[in-house]
């Protein structure tokens, strides 16, 4: 359910997950915000029309328990608990996935403020570790300079 955290009031019941919500992020536009839930799906809601979810993104292995969005707006991305984070092209309406496979336990993922990098936490009790991936740039024209 969305709730006013002014007053604690219910705002709206948000249908469509199947059981118990993990995570939720907002864009950062203020109008639309993921949830992450138990039955391995990420819901994408407009609160404009908070009758049904505008996108439903579909996880591998197990419930998605953390969300980000970049500061721009972007990109979104999402974890499940293990092996499996998902970043989203939010312009293409979450139609283009990058799927980012490893082995470990994710304990959460940030983005970087000026979204250059997606960090990864992988929770081990021998490898734990921080992943940190960066964005890939195109720049074909400095091929030239060479």
């Amino acid at each position: 359910m969305l709730v006013d955290s002014d007053t604690g009031k219910t705002v709206m019941p948000l249908r469509g997950h199947l059981d118990f919500s993990f995570a939720s992020a907002w864009h950062p536009d203020g109008v639309t915000f993921a949830t992450g839930n138990q039955d391995k799906t990420c819901r994408i809601w407009d609160v404009r029309n908070l009758s049904k979810s505008i996108a439903v993104l579909k996880g591998n292995l197990g419930a998605i328990r953390s969300i980000r969005y970049t500061s721009d707006g972007k990109y979104m991305a999402m974890a499940e608990p293990a092996d499996f984070v998902h970043v989203y092209d939010v312009k293409s309406g979450y139609e283009n996935e990058q799927e980012i496979d490893f082995f470990g336990e994710i304990s959460g993922l940030s983005f970087s403020p000026d979204t250059e990098s997606l960090f990864i936490g992988v929770w081990d009790r021998t490898y734990g570790s921080l992943l940190e991936y960066g964005r890939r740039r195109n720049y074909l024209y400095l091929d030239s300079l060479m």
